[in-house]
This record gives structure tokens, sequence and C-alpha cells, in this order.
């Protein structure tokens, strides 16, 4: 069978599908699906190809959409995607992760779900939002979103999220307790006394090493951090970036020293690629040394932002590394970073980037 590798695009107007063959030199595009709704997460389950949509928004309400197609078709639900009568209602779904044979969403307001009959009903993780410490969760500029989820590989009880501004939080219980795991990182927003808080971090993304589930990397508000005892403490591996300020985090498919992060110029001057000119930045080390990747992307008027969920990498051999920018634009490097091509413009916002490899 002919290896087919699918780009999974959410965007503010639908899901769009770019596919591609084993060598990824030449792109078609599909979409926009899921009726054009606001759509922030897009992943696909490599074993079955069903693909899953998150997205919604106030007039909407919540949902994630499937796809058991490559896209053909899409059904979706929101059946028990709410929290209890007396608390606000969940306005959409901001993120999705798969393990262990269910299906998790993160919500806003910050909350959790899980599915375990493929997205059909969800039922809420309520032991993260009895937490002590939610009264005092506070919205970042976003809102209060629960942002990035990541399951365990291999222990189905363990589990991680990152809310903006809640901060890390893991289970090893299947959700029923939760303890936070922000020792370390830091608030550069607040006053001096609480800027190593036990919680409160604008977290913006969170990604797991390969091989190594105890190895975290977390893009934060407020500087670059890593982790190899799976969030008790953290690192600053900032030193050598451009900016302490980005949103995505991408890690490598087989290196968990190689990891991928678009710095961009800060949190008050405009949210873009510094200097507005165009780079992904790669570690090879674990964060020890930085290096910019530049090549075949624009060094010129490139007022571009990524956000927390835009950049992935595919898991073929060398890996590519796909971003998409808040202008619609998306490029794609074959060669783990060291070049890069423009392989679709002008699309509606892109909230996020995955890739589904099937066949072969």
């Amino acid at each position: 069978m002919t290896k087919t590798v699918l780009l999974l695009v959410g965007t503010r107007k639908g899901v769009f599908l770019l596919e591609g063959d084993g060598r990824r030199n030449q792109w078609g595009l599909r979409g926009p699906f899921c009726e054009a709704w606001p759509i922030n997460h897009v992943v696909g389950d490599p074993a079955s190809g069903a693909i899953y949509a998150a997205g919604g928004n106030e007039w909407f309400g919540p949902a994630v959409w499937k796809s058991e197609d490559l896209g053909a078709t899409w059904t979706h639900s929101s059946e028990g995607l709410a929290f209890p009568p007396q608390e606000d209602p969940v306005k959409a779904v901001w993120s999705l992760a798969q393990a262990d044979g269910r299906l998790y969403a993160g919500v806003e307001p910050a909350g959790l779900f899980r599915s375990n009959d493929g997205g059909a009903t969800w039922q809420h993780v309520a032991g993260l939002r009895d937490h002590p410490s939610r009264p005092e969760w506070q919205p970042g500029g976003g809102g209060l979103i629960l942002h990035a989820v990541l399951p365990h590989p291999e222990d189905g009880d363990r589990l991680w999220v990152a809310i903006s501004t809640g901060g890390v939080f893991s289970t090893a219980d299947g959700g029923k307790t939760w303890e936070p795991r922000n020792k370390g990182t830091r608030n550069d927003f607040l006053p001096e006394e609480y800027r190593y808080a036990e919680y409160g971090q604008c977290v913006h993304s969170l990604v797991m090493a390969p091989g190594l589930p105890d190895r975290l990397y977390q893009q934060n508000h407020c500087g670059m951090y890593r982790s190899d005892d799976g969030g008790r403490g953290w690192d600053s591996i900032e030193p050598g970036l451009p900016s302490t300020f980005g949103f995505p985090a991408a890690a490598h498919p087989r290196d968990p020293e190689t990891l991928y992060l678009v710095p961009l110029n800060g949190d008050s001057v405009g949210r873009y690629m510094p200097e507005a000119k165009a780079a992904v930045w790669r570690t090879r080390d674990g964060g020890a040394t930085w290096q910019d990747l530049r090549a075949g992307l624009p060094q010129e008027n490139a007022f571009l932002s990524v956000y927390r969920q835009a950049l992935a990498t595919d898991p073929l051999e060398p890996a590519g590394v796909y971003f998409g920018t808040t202008s619609g634009a998306l490029f794609a490097s074959t060669d783990e970073g060291d070049t890069w091509t423009s392989i679709a413009q002008h699309l509606p916002a892109i909230t996020s980037v995955e890739t589904l490899v099937v066949g072969g």
C-alpha cells in the first residue's frame, strides 16, 4: 500500500487536510470541513485512521468532530461535554489526546473530559476541577483554557495537563486526584514574592520526549523549560534563544534530545517572529544549545505568529517538520528543519497542525 502523509490543519473556519505521498514534495489541499466551525485542534489515530477535530465557541457550543474516512464525511458529538448546572458552561474544546483506547478533551473554562467510545459520548474528569487551587486559576489573554493533554504512553492512569493560567497538573490515578507540577517555572508578570508559585503559571505548550515519558518540555509565557522527573522540577533551557516568549513546541519522533520551537519577539511588542524574519529553532542536545533554521523561510517583513498547537513533526525518516501561521500560511521541511518550503497560503488563521501517516 502506498504511504500517505496527511497534515491535519485546524483553522478559524474549519478543518483543512493536505495530502502527500512519502516523498512529501507535492501536496493536495481539501476543505474546509466541519461546516466551517472554529476548530482549535485536529488529531489523527494512526491505528484506525480516524480524525478528530475539537472546536466550538459561545455560538455553536463545544463539540468534537470525527471522520472515519480520511475527511470524506464527518459527524460530531457534544454528548456529555458539560459541567454541572451550577458551573459556567463549556464554551469550546481546545485540545485532544489519545491513549490506552481513550480520547481526552481539554476545554474552556479549564476542565478535562474523557471518552471511552471514540468521541461518541464524554465523561467529566471531575477530580481536576475539584483541586483546591481551582478558584485561584485565572484566565490568560485568551481565556481560562486547558490547552495541552499528555497521556503516559504505557500507564493509562498517568496524565499531565497544562492550563493557562493554572499551570501543569499531573495525576497517577486516572484523574481522581491531581498535584501541581510547576516547581522552577516563573511568573514574570506577578510581584517578586509570587514569581515561583506552586500553581498559576501560564503554560503555552507541553510536550513529551519520545521514549522518555518523564522528560517533558514546556514553552511557558515566561521562559522555556525542561523536566526529567515528570514535572516535579523544571530547569530553564532558554539561554541561546532570541526570546523567552513563544507558543508552540514539537518533539522529534525518535530523538528525545531534539526539540523544535518558534520564539516570538515578546508578549507586549507584537508577538511576531523576532526582527520580522521567520525562523524555527532546534536543539539537538536537550536544550543546552539552539540553532536557528531559516533556509527557505521569508527573511523580510515576515510579521508571522504561530499558535501553541500549530507546530508538528511526522514519524518518517528523516522527520518532517511543519508549522502554520495566524495569517494562513503553511510551511514544511522534509529534512528535520534544515530547509523549508511554503506549501499553502491564504488559509484562514491556522490554530493547529498535526500529522497522520496511513498505509505503507
